[in-house]
């Protein structure tokens, strides 16, 4: 090699691209060519921000409140989090304990940073949010997948942590809804997971960013915080998706008391702060009901009417999603290249969907994501179209 010559570092290797960011792209590129594409494959709202929180932003914007906050978060939007924690979950929390990130991508980096040493693991569920791998990686750990199915509803169990807990791993994750999946993980599963990884001196982290997003749930399944049922988990959620916040980027993560200092080092140094504006806007947006009672309720119409078509299709759907905005399906009988259809249909059909193999490795080309965060009118079309293409 040129002396001259300058090359990423070796762990830059080993971090995959997120592949719906990939097809977002050239989604992008046939749009700019004139061709209408239906987009099922970005887990992002389709809904503007609510106005009660736009004012509240343009309020702080008018008083110049544009300095940063300390590096933990606005002592405000601590103490309003923590009052909606007692409201909607019944919880008791410091707020001091509840630290305010760039969005949840930056809960979890922080995380990692704070809780891994080089080599030690975490615990992932396969298939799973892809950018958890990468965030461990950055952070010098060794993401662990395991490969969860139907028969624990997507989610890890106390029965496959124990099984893969090894003396260098740290702490164990569920994303409660599910992504890629947007199935839920039943209050009794969650809570023995929760035994087994305090027996192994571990955390529980939960990823709540779904939280709100449920439908049609049992007793058991609905969504609790896990410091509901552990005070020491760590629970990471944000304003993104129920909210309909994402590119405001402003989220949190609530840790045990032994980790708050170690936090505020790595925050002072790599954030410095969360927005102010938007940590100014989410006070704002906590008070809201209405307006997320609408975006639920036209998810869930979404949902049933995918759940209704996608069999139709030849899309097996094995267990009913009822959380966030994604169905995962079974592609068996109609490809057996889900990766090269997912293609296809988008170049051919103008319809994007999301391939297996961006969460996981575990059956993935057997499977593909399916978001209904898009109008119901673009996914009744959407599905028009996939009908059309498959000769249906």
């Amino acid at each position: 090699m040129n002396p001259t010559e300058t090359t990423p570092s070796r762990r830059i290797d080993h971090i995959e691209p997120f592949r719906v960011m990939q097809l977002l792209e050239r989604a992008k590129v046939l749009e700019s060519m004139g061709k209408k594409i239906i987009h099922m494959e970005i887990g992002e709202p389709d809904f503007n921000t609510p106005q009660p929180i736009i004012a509240a932003a343009k309020k702080a914007l008018e008083a110049q409140n544009q300095f940063y906050t300390p590096s933990t978060g606005a002592p405000e939007l601590q103490q309003a989090l923590a009052a909606w924690y007692q409201s909607e979950y019944q919880v008791a929390i410091n707020p001091a304990r509840i630290l305010i990130t760039p969005g949840t991508s930056g809960a979890f980096n922080l995380l990692y940073n704070v809780l891994i040493e080089h080599d030690e693991q975490v615990l992932l569920p396969d298939p799973g949010y892809p950018c958890q791998r990468n965030f461990i990686r950055l952070a010098g750990g060794s993401p662990i997948n395991i490969p969860v199915d139907a028969t624990t509803h997507y989610h890890l169990n106390a029965e496959r942590i124990a099984n893969h807990w090894q003396h260098k791993t740290r702490a164990a994750l569920i994303i409660n809804p599910g992504n890629p999946t947007g199935t839920l993980c039943a209050q009794a599963q969650m809570h023995a997971a929760i035994d087994v990884c305090h027996q192994n001196q571990g955390y529980l982290i939960s990823d709540e960013i779904y939280h709100g997003l449920h439908y049609g749930a049992t007793a058991d399944e609905k969504p609790t915080t896990a410091l509901a049922l552990d005070d020491r988990a760590i629970v990471v959620n944000g304003f993104s998706k129920r909210w309909a916040m994402t590119g405001w980027r402003v989220g949190w993560v609530i840790v045990p008391e032994e980790l708050i200092d170690p936090c505020r080092r790595v925050m002072q140094n790599i954030f410095i702060a969360a927005p102010t504006l938007s940590q100014q806007a989410a006070i704002n947006a906590l008070t809201l009901t209405d307006e997320l009672e609408a975006m639920r309720l036209a998810y869930d119409e979404r949902r049933k009417y995918l759940l209704n078509e996608l069999p139709r299709l030849g899309f097996n759907v094995v267990v009913e999603p009822k959380g966030a905005f994604y169905i995962y399906a079974n592609v068996s009988a109609i490809t057996d290249n889900a990766k090269q259809f997912c293609h296809d249909l988008l170049e051919h059909a103008g319809v994007a969907i999301t391939p297996g193999e961006d969460f996981g490795t575990f059956h993935a080309n057997q499977h593909v994501r399916f978001s209904y965060a898009t109008h119901l009118d673009d996914i009744k079309l959407g599905i028009d179209r996939v009908r059309h293409y498959l000769n249906l």
